[in-house]
């Protein structure tokens, strides 16, 4: 039986934080021209789908930068469940990626991002398993939030209702569009909502944007078509250009794609509401006159007509004049979008800089902070008495003159009990298919507002308050001037060394402390205790210890030991905790060069796992994919884990291996595979035993052919239910007794899914040792084939032991050791 003791507050309770790398925008005059052109405009477009990736990022493009309507994207999930092609980040880690890459491509092709509160809790064979697992009716609410907020004229799912999609959150996500069109308009649906600023509103039409890929065209001659792939003079790129820059985001999925020129047609079918004839917006008004106030589009124009591309700061006292005349609108949804549009647009022309930087990335409770403030009138326009506001304190700049640098220091306490730097769905402890959200204003939103300054100052005899992030700044010698926001942090954390144990008595727990931009030196000025107290449900795993921390490099390692009786199965999850009750958080970082580096903090928590485990060997070689946690797991299993690059792959260097394991997706991410192909079937034939994870079938190209001994293809099968019972076809077959006896019971607690791309097809050599199947489907037996070659093995699973091994799962241990243990050799 396996036991997971895990004290309740403890799950999914993080504080979080992300850093942006981007510098302060600036704009040319074409993509000023542009914004002003988009004044003219009041129409808006909502685009719905399930994952970060299933966005038309070339419609977007266009209905946002060619249209000029408000276009947007609302994806489901935030991609939490899928496969990593970069990195081990899995579950939340993978989804706070996503999330980055999401609003790394909304900036790039125009349009704004939104998220439900729905969890991507994986691959998912029907849209009912789908809206059972995220809520039916909490997903629906979010959907209707973002529609009576954003209020689009149109609507256009990516995917049908009927199935064609293929997975079911693909499905759901119509489905749950299809249905808060029309509860949106609906007073009595979530009327908790109209009490939040939101009145109910009704879309005109709601589209499916039909597709042909995949073998599966849904496209036909009688739909409404939109010419997509037309040239954009004023950016200099075609919107398929647009898109592929975009799409490319997406680089945790492998979706780098080339940029496409050339006429591209895109087909909707209309699905609720009057189908448009010749115009998206068609019996849309997407004029000022349906903000009753038609003269403001001549002052538009006549704005457009004298832009100067020399001198954008020129029009700056039109721009003025526009916004207080969009001040006396008395249609407050596009006077609030326009003001804020008009506004941007004048800090645009004038060239007007703002910057509140520190040489620090962490603001730490109970300390203090410097903090840098710049403004600069670059275009030397009318622009006076600029000042800053923080924490209710004003500081004063000096006149502005054109072009030169206004300086102020400002030194920001950070009270101990100030609320720390923290994603706004993941602040309360989630569902399994969602997460939880206490502010109904945060719902929607594509990431938690950072901590920030705001400037004001009068241009043109008006005052304008601008917000600006408070970033961390600092030069890379190699990449140059670097901007982070700054977090707010704990005085102190802690790590374990390593994450999981396995029928170890002890665990070592690593205290750290925090300051200015160094990661291991306090955080605190003075010199500062806690007391470290240990618990296991009620249960006290260690007397109290007192740690001191100074105000240099400090760090700790306190033995933490096992006083709970052995078991054939047993899983703790155990934490520390200061003398107040309250847990210490631990520090991870997720770094990528495409996004902002993301930090957060959570309760840090030692995973022991107690187990009937034996193991055959030593001495591991790990060919590394796109990244997994399987070695760490290895090791813990008592293996010495060698990585191997390619010139490690030599037959005199492999003999010291009693088995190679590649790494998820090895063979799509490592092109050399085919290259040491050879040498690694001489290694098995001399009596070596390789075993290989799973690989995508879609993106595999010519070394399919290369990974096996003997035939095999690789296809899209998978098993989707965790709990799947699991069939056991060669129950004598060493997989399932070497060195360990594997039962039933070795499938209990797996999470997510059983396997994915399963082998198919396969040569008659192969031993298919188990069978599984998904409800109501037919029985696959390709998630585990063995085949003796020579005097060794060569195994292909499909099981995902990337995600059950990091969770801790005991009997994913058990038949992972029996998997490379060569039998042949005992």
């Amino acid at each position: 039986m396996i036991r997971k003791i895990i004290p309740a507050f403890l799950i999914f309770n993080f504080a979080f934080f992300i850093t942006r790398s981007q510098a302060p925008k600036s704009y040319t005059s074409s993509e000023i021209l542009l914004q002003i052109k988009k004044l003219n405009v009041l129409g808006s477009v909502l685009y719905v789908a399930a994952h970060p990736d299933d966005e038309n990022t070339r419609l977007l493009a266009y209905l946002a930068n060619g249209k000029l309507y408000r276009t947007a994207y609302l994806s489901m999930t935030r991609g939490d469940g899928g496969q990593n092609l970069i990195g081990d980040e899995l579950g939340v880690d993978l989804g706070l990626i996503r999330t980055q890459e999401l609003l790394a491509a909304r900036r790039i092709d125009g349009a704004e991002q939104f998220f439900s509160r729905a969890f991507d809790f994986g691959y998912s064979k029907s849209p009912d398993e789908t809206l059972k697992f995220w809520g039916n009716d909490k997903v629906l609410g979010d959907v209707v939030w973002v529609i009576r907020k954003f209020r689009p004229d149109v609507i256009i799912t990516r995917f049908p209702t009927t199935g064609e999609g293929g997975h079911g959150h693909h499905t759901a996500s119509a489905i749950l569009a299809g249905e808060a069109f029309d509860a949106a308009a609906d007073p009595t649906k979530f009327p908790e909502q109209l009490k939040q600023g939101v009145t109910v509103w009704q879309a005109k039409r709601i589209l499916w944007n039909t597709f042909n890929f995949g073998g599966t065209n849904t496209q036909s001659p009688d739909q409404f078509k939109l010419e997509c792939g037309d040239y954009n003079p004023i950016l200099g790129k075609s919107y398929g250009e647009i898109a592929a820059a975009s799409r490319s985001q997406h680089k945790s999925q492998g979706f780098g794609v080339p940029a496409q020129r050339g006429s591209v047609i895109e087909y909707l079918k209309i699905i609720k509401g009057k189908a448009p004839v010749d115009d998206l917006m068609n019996d849309v008004d997407v004029t000022w006159k349906r903000a009753d106030n038609a003269a403001i589009s001549n002052l538009i124009n006549k704005i457009v007509e004298k832009f100067d591309v020399q001198h954008p700061e020129n029009s700056v006292p039109a721009l003025v004049d526009l916004y207080k005349k969009v001040e006396l609108l008395k249609d407050g949804f596009w006077k609030t979008q326009k003001l804020d549009a008009v506004k941007d647009i004048i800090q645009n022309c004038s060239g007007l800089f703002m910057d509140a930087t520190t040489n620090t990335p962490y603001a730490v409770q109970g300390d203090s902070i410097e903090i840098n403030l710049v403004v600069n009138n670059r275009s030397g326009a009318k622009i006076l008495s600029a000042d800053a506001h923080i924490n209710n304190d004003y500081i004063i700049f000096d006149q502005l003159q054109k072009n030169v640098n206004s300086v102020k220091d400002y030194t920001f306490y950070v009270g101990r009990n100030k609320k720390l730097t923290q994603p706004y769905w993941l602040e309360e402890p989630m569902e399994k298919g969602s997460f939880n959200v206490a502010d109904q204003q945060q719902i929607g939103k594509g990431e938690s507002d950072p901590f920030s300054v705001v400037f004001s100052m009068m241009i043109e005899g008006k005052e304008f308050k601008f917000t600006k992030p408070v970033r961390y700044k600092h030069t890379d010698p190699v990449k140059g001037e670097l901007y982070q926001p700054v977090n707010i942090v704990p005085a102190f954390s802690v790590q374990t060394i390593p994450k999981i144990a396995i029928n170890n008595s002890f665990n070592d727990w690593e205290i750290k402390s925090f300051k200015d931009n160094n990661l291991f030196r306090n955080y605190v000025k003075t010199r500062s205790s806690g007391t470290i107290v240990g618990y296991n449900n009620d249960t006290l795993l260690r007397k109290n210890q007192v740690i001191r921390l100074f105000d240099k490099p400090s760090i700790q390692q306190i033995p933490v030991y096992d006083s709970l009786a052995n078991q054939q199965f047993y899983t703790y999850y155990d934490t520390l905790f200061n003398e107040n009750g309250n847990p210490y958080l631990g520090l991870h970082q997720i770094e990528y060069d495409h996004i902002p580096s993301i930090q957060y903090t959570q309760p840090e928590i030692f995973t022991s796992i107690d187990i009937d485990l034996k193991i055959a060997g030593k001495t591991v070689g790990y060919i590394p994919g796109a990244g997994d946690k399987v070695p760490e797991a290895l090791q813990a299993m008592g293996y010495k884990v060698v990585r191997l690059k390619q010139s490690d792959i030599v037959a005199a260097n492999l003999k010291q291996f009693d088995a190679i394991v590649t790494g998820v997706r090895a063979y799509n991410t490592n092109e050399w595979m085919n290259d040491v192909y050879d040498e690694l079937m001489k290694y098995i034939n001399d009596g070596g035993l390789l075993l290989v994870q799973y690989n995508t079938s879609n993106r595999i190209g010519p070394v399919v052919a290369k990974i096996s001994p003997y035939p095999l293809n690789i296809s899209r099968n998978r098993i989707t239910d965790e709990d799947a019972k699991v069939n056991f076809l060669l129950p004598d077959h060493p997989a399932l007794n070497y060195p360990n006896k594997i039962t039933d019971m070795d499938f209990e607690g797996w999470i997510q899914e059983r396997s994915v791309y399963h082998a198919d097809k396969v040569d008659a050599e192969y031993q298919k040792i188990l069978s599984m199947k998904d409800p109501g489907e037919k029985e696959h037996d390709g998630s585990l084939i063995i085949a003796n070659y020579g005097k060794g093995k060569f195994v292909y699973t499909g099981l995902v032991f990337f995600r059950e091994l990091p969770a801790g799962v005991p009997g994913a241990y058990r038949l992972f050791a029996n998997l490379i243990a060569n039998d042949r050799n005992k």
